[in-house]
């Protein structure tokens, strides 16, 4: 195995798993992405091993800190600690993550369960190297029926590798059919967005669904309907608005599923759009649920995506009622909480109205936060009192 050198001052040393190109005493260069390097500091001593690759900005993320084989019996003893945490922390979850790449000491690596469908995404070269192992650890268990490879990511770009969506085991091409808190909804696993559903915010759609009982309301950025779906159950008039032709058609299907179908009605377009519509038109709702995909998908961006996620809060606290009620979230990991809390502070100032944050929330217990890696918590939800 060989060996590369961290400078001084690298964020390895206190816990963190990735190792930037820059922060190596030499270049990356030369070695094959994916292989397996043990790591030292300037002083030679031992830090851990993991993967490299010389194509990317992260040059090496480490897989342990120990001297160790890294193969079969690596791999299955973490994924079989992944699992136990699931069964612990989320007993009775039939959908949920099941690897949190980095959260879960696996970095690359996540795999999601649809009741009896595995959904696996292999993000990186270094978990792409090892694909026919891990497949074949999952299978063997979690027997699920169907096994589907979602490699589509864009981070696959920028280690170098295709994107690909194949189904490897099981017959394929169907919905899969899921329950969250008593609502049913399919999930295209295949072709839907991420792994096919935002298992990231399902407990913040419980939450939000206890604080509504009736009124009228908007799920913008709605997707399948999850946040919407719940609401309508609790006896609210549902606006569900989505520039994806499909995404409004599953939004619908769900509605069916779960007869509200009488309560919901939907819209295609453009939500920047349809919010400065609303505006104009002096609409008002008791509740609006935005959700918005990543605007801030590199630092590069963060202040276009700043301004991107201030402007459309603005234009949904216009249209709430007084008294009524928010919830927002952002997915982008370069937003932190402070930038986040600032940007709705902005908005709301935008907006001429007072606001309170009732609970700030993040990702759920499937998505685990590892402390010495602000990376790993990027999604912020808050719930606001207009």
């Amino acid at each position: 195995m060989q060996k590369v050198v961290v400078r001084r001052k690298s964020r390895v040393m206190a816990g963190h798993l990735w190792i930037f190109s820059n922060e190596l005493a030499a270049s990356p260069r030369g070695h094959e992405p994916g292989s397996l390097v043990e790591v030292y500091d300037s002083q030679d001593v031992f830090l851990g091993i993991g993967y490299i690759n010389p194509n990317s900005l992260i040059a090496v993320r480490l897989l342990t800190r120990k001297s160790e084989e890294i193969g079969a019996d690596f791999f299955r003893k973490r994924i079989d600690e992944a699992l136990l945490y699931r069964k612990r922390f989320l007993p009775d979850r039939k959908s949920c993550r099941l690897i949190y790449s980095e959260g879960d000491f696996l970095p690359g690596l996540i795999a999601d369960r649809y009741n009896d469908c595995l959904v696996v995404q292999l993000l990186t070269a270094g978990m792409e190297r090892q694909k026919d192992l891990l497949l074949g650890l999952l299978d063997e268990m979690l027997s699920p029926d169907m096994i589907v490879l979602k490699n589509d990511s864009s981070s696959r770009t920028l280690e170098g590798l295709p994107l690909e969506k194949m189904i490897v085991k099981g017959a394929g091409g169907g919905l899969v059919q899921i329950s969250e808190g008593g609502i049913k909804g399919e999930v295209d696993p295949l072709s839907g967005q991420k792994t096919g559903f935002f298992l990231d915010q399902v407990e913040n759609r419980m939450a939000f669904s206890r604080l509504i009982s009736g009124g009228r309301g908007l799920d913008l950025f709605c997707y399948s309907g999850a946040w919407g779906l719940h609401l309508a159950r609790n006896g609210a008039r549902v606006t569900f608005v989505d520039s994806s032709e499909a995404a409004i058609r599953q939004a619908k299907r769900n509605a069916e599923l779960n007869s509200l179908a009488d309560t919901c009605s939907f819209l295609k377009a453009d939500v920047f759009n349809f919010l400065e519509r609303e505006v104009a038109s002096g609409n008002l709702y008791d509740f609006v649920v935005l959700d918005p995909p990543a605007f801030v998908k590199s630092k590069t961006k963060l202040k276009e995506g700043l301004r991107g996620y201030r402007e459309i809060n603005a234009h949904a606290v216009r249209i709430i009622r007084e008294g009524g009620l928010l919830a927002t979230s952002s997915c982008s990991h370069h937003v932190d909480r402070a930038a986040f809390l600032d940007t709705l502070h902005l908005a709301a100032k935008d907006a001429g109205r007072n606001v309170r944050v009732m609970e700030l929330r993040s990702q759920g217990q499937d998505h685990p936060v590892l402390l010495s890696m602000p990376e790993t918590e990027y999604l912020k939800c808050a719930f606001i009192v207009v």
